[in-house]
């Protein structure tokens, strides 16, 4: 065997290990956070300090604050929007968690920007092709991603099909030169192509659905392949989607959920936060028996102003009963509470949990003092 052959042959083997290797005790319960911003944030020169005021790497902090997680975001193409959450900067910010023993959640936008409930824009290189054609980009983009993940000794533990694909994934919607959806007259947005949407094209978004799942599976068979939806506190919409999927043939492994009181009051879905923390435990308790697995809440966040202690105060409360009845209250169904964007400037998200400054707030504190 010629020398670089056997060279590639260990290296190929060493990775492989470092993706099985067992860990001295796996935690109960996960504690995390999407930062996928943070990479992009130090190029623009921010910068993040301990509460002692130390300056320290965004994923380190995480840690440090009592997170053993975190959940990064891939897109297709988003060269028109700096190449930030491609596969490379993906791997980036994979290699720092690795490096901290922290478990990771790659979370699969299937869009070249932005991916949620309002938009599923179509990767403008699939926008076109056909559904069977379409199954294999997407099969072939979740591949290219995870493999090259693995070969460089990343193994996430869990992966998501789709982001809040409360409509499915894979439609587009009128927008403007930077991406955004145009809204017409009466607010609303215009699909103008529309290959796997929930309503209009059911058994598309499960056959879809089961193309993510596939491949998520044949890089990674012990991943655990995740769903996710947003609004956990409406038991309708799980009930509807979750149908669809199954009746379409589609599997999963665990259901992520989305839950922000505030949202779910600005969009007058709830009238307060209390009732929304409420509705979506009990949702958790019924979706972990209807379909017979474990939920994970992969998005939470808080309000923060820094010019009123109360409101932060009352985020740490929020958020420490969330992780407290996620543990306590759903019959060990729940297996995890992440924060999206703590690290975020509130004048860039006012759901972040950090000071303009990169400091973290109160709101962090939950994480460690929960029981209170």
């Amino acid at each position: 065997m010629k020398k670089h052959t056997l060279l590639s042959v260990m290296t190929a083997a060493m990775l492989a290990l470092s993706c099985t290797e067992n860990k001295s005790e796996e935690p109960s319960f996960w504690l995390g956070a999407d930062i996928s911003w943070a990479t992009e944030m130090e190029s623009e020169g921010h910068k993040f300090y301990n509460s002692e005021g130390e300056e320290m790497e965004c994923t380190a902090l995480m840690k440090e604050l009592g997170l053993n997680a975190v959940r990064l975001r891939v897109w297709v193409d988003p060269s028109a929007h700096g190449n930030w959450c491609n596969k490379e900067d993906l791997l980036v910010k994979c290699l720092r968690a690795k490096a901290l023993d922290m478990e990771i959640l790659v979370d699969f936008h299937y869009s070249d920007w932005w991916a949620d409930p309002a938009k599923q824009n179509i990767p403008a290189s699939w926008s076109g092709h056909s559904y069977e054609q379409m199954k294999e980009d997407l099969a072939a983009h979740t591949v290219e991603v995870l493999q090259y993940l693995k070969d460089n000794g990343v193994c996430p533990k869990w992966i998501q099909v789709g982001n809040e694909t409360r409509n499915g994934f894979l439609w587009s919607v009128k927008s403007n030169e930077h991406g955004w959806p145009v809204l017409d007259e009466d607010g609303n947005t215009t699909i103008t192509e529309s290959m796997g949407h929930a309503e209009r094209n059911p058994e598309q978004y499960a056959g879809l659905f089961a193309a993510g799942y596939d491949a998520c599976k044949s890089v990674f068979p012990e991943s655990i392949v995740m769903v996710h939806l947003d609004n956990g506190f409406d038991k309708d919409l799980y009930d509807w989607n979750l149908g669809v999927l199954k009746a379409g043939g589609a599997k999963w492994d665990m259901i992520g959920m989305s839950l922000y009181p505030y949202w779910a009051m600005d969009g007058g879905f709830r009238d307060d936060a209390e009732t929304t923390i409420t509705d979506c435990i009990e949702n958790i308790r019924h979706v972990s028996e209807k379909f017979g697995c474990d939920v994970m809440i992969v998005e939470t966040g808080f309000l923060v102003d820094e010019s009123r202690p109360e409101i932060l105060e009352e985020g740490r409360r929020q958020l420490a009963r969330v992780i407290r009845e996620s543990i306590n209250e759903t019959g060990g169904r729940c297996k995890g509470v992440f924060y999206w964007e703590p690290e975020c400037k509130p004048s860039q998200y006012k759901l972040g949990a950090f000071t303009e400054d990169g400091r973290p707030t109160v709101i962090m504190d939950a994480f460690s003092d929960w029981t209170e």
